[in-house]
């Protein structure tokens, strides 16, 4: 299983980079802010935020790039959702999602016990001719009427 990590610090994010001979762009340093205030997010909700913060001039497409190049380096984690969208998530840790498929929102389901559980089982359990590098799943739910938003 991968180790409990979350996304880097500024500072460390620029060393990480920098081992990865890859520079520390404003556009790289800008979806990186966004990621760090937003925990999770697709390309459009990281695009959005750094427009309204006006920290760099990007495109979706260039924060679609930067994302997906991070999360290959292991920065972020990469979520596909049942609708088709990709998010982000600065949390790489094995941790739970809660999706509400009615609002396009993802929000973390935080249980070491569960996930402590699924990695004891899947350790002893995967699937016949596979090793199991990382457990990742989510709840595809949507709100009941009597449910409060948090």
């Amino acid at each position: 299983m991968r180790r409990t990590r979350t996304a880097p610090d500024m500072e460390s994010f620029r060393s990480i980079l920098k081992s990865k001979g890859l520079k520390a762009t404003p556009q790289r340093i800008a979806v990186h802010a966004a990621m760090l205030a937003l925990g999770h997010a697709s390309a459009d909700l990281v695009y959005e935020h750094i427009k309204k913060e006006d920290t760099a001039e990007v495109t979706v497409a260039s924060v679609y790039n930067i994302l997906s190049g991070l999360s290959a380096i292991g920065i972020y984690r990469r979520i596909p959702t049942s609708d088709n969208r990709v998010w982000y998530d600065a949390i790489t840790r094995t941790h739970l999602h809660v999706f509400d498929r009615k609002r396009s929102e993802l929000k973390d389901l935080v249980d070491e016990d569960f996930s402590a559980m699924a990695a004891a089982y899947f350790k002893d359990h995967a699937p016949k001719g596979y090793k199991v590098d990382e457990i990742d799943i989510h709840l595809v739910c949507h709100r009941s009427r009597n449910t409060k938003k948090q």
